[in-house]
C-alpha cells in the first residue's frame, strides 16, 4: 500500500538490505558492446548520426581551440547516460534513478566545481572580467559582481533540480491517472487509455529534451571558463 503520494519513487526494493533499484541505472553498460559483436543495422547507424551531430553542435560552443580536443565526448557521454536512465523510468516496474537529486546532483556538482576551479586558477582575469557586463555602470558593478556570483553559485542545483522535477511531474500524473482507473464506468477507461497512452508520448519527448537541456547547458557553463 502506497502511505505517501511520493513513495513510488523510493528505491523500496531490497535484498539483504541493499536497494536493488538502484542497478537499473547500471543496465546500460549491458549495451556497450553491442556495436563490437554485431553487424550496424538501422538502429545503430541512427544512434551513431545523433551523437555526430551532438559532437558537431557540442565542438561549436567549446570553440575550436586544442584545448578543447575530446573535451565534447564528456558531454555525449552525459547526455546518453540521461537519455537512456529516463527512458527507462518509462517501463513499469523499472525505477526512475533521474528523478533523484541524488544521481542528478552527482552528475552536476563534479562538473560544475571542475569548471569552476579551472577557470578561477587557470583564467582568473578572464573569470572575473565574465561577472560585470560590458558597459555596465560604476554604480551597479558591486550588484552584478553579487547577481553573477549567485548566478553562478546556484547552477549546479538548477541543473540538477530541473532534470529531478520534470522527471517526477510526469510521473506522478500518471500514477495519479492510473490510480483512478479502478473506480471508472467501462467507458471511461478507453479514454483514460488514451490519455496515458498520449502522457507517454509526452514523457518521451521530455526524457529526450531534458537530456539534451542539461548537456547543452553544461557544455555553455564550461566554454565560459575558456
Amino acid at each position: 500500500m502506497m502511505t505517501n503520494l511520493f513513495s513510488i519513487f523510493d528505491p523500496s526494493t531490497n535484498l539483504l538490505n541493499l536497494p536493488l533499484n538502484w542497478i537499473s541505472t547500471f543496465i546500460g553498460l549491458m549495451f556497450i558492446p553491442y556495436s563490437f559483436w554485431l553487424i550496424p543495422n538501422r538502429h545503430y547507424i541512427f544512434w551513431n548520426f545523433i551523437l555526430n551531430k551532438l559532437h558537431l553542435e557540442f565542438k561549436t560552443l567549446l570553440g575550436n581551440s586544442n584545448k578543447t580536443n575530446g573535451s565534447t565526448f564528456i558531454f555525449i557521454s552525459m547526455f546518453s547516460f540521461i537519455l537512456f536512465n529516463n527512458f527507462l523510468g518509462l517501463f513499469p516496474y523499472i525505477f526512475t534513478s533521474t528523478s533523484h537529486l541524488t544521481i542528478t546532483l552527482s552528475i552536476s556538482l563534479p562538473l560544475w566545481l571542475s569548471f569552476m576551479l579551472y577557470g578561477w586558477i587557470n583564467n582568473t582575469q578572464h573569470m572575473f572580467i565574465h561577472m560585470i557586463p560590458m558597459e555596465t555602470p560604476s554604480i551597479l558593478m558591486p550588484f552584478m559582481v553579487l547577481i553573477e556570483t549567485i548566478s553562478n553559485i546556484i547552477r549546479p542545483g538548477t541543473l540538477a533540480v530541473r532534470l529531478t522535477a520534470n522527471m517526477i511531474a510526469g510521473h506522478l500524473l500518471m500514477t495519479l491517472l492510473s490510480g483512478t482507473g479502478p473506480n471508472l464506468p467501462n467507458y471511461l477507461i478507453f479514454i483514460l487509455i488514451l490519455i496515458q497512452i498520449l502522457l507517454l508520448i509526452l514523457e518521451s519527448a521530455v526524457a529526450i529534451i531534458q537530456s539534451y537541456v542539461i548537456a547543452i547547458l553544461s557544455t555553455l557553463y564550461s566554454s565560459e571558463v575558456n
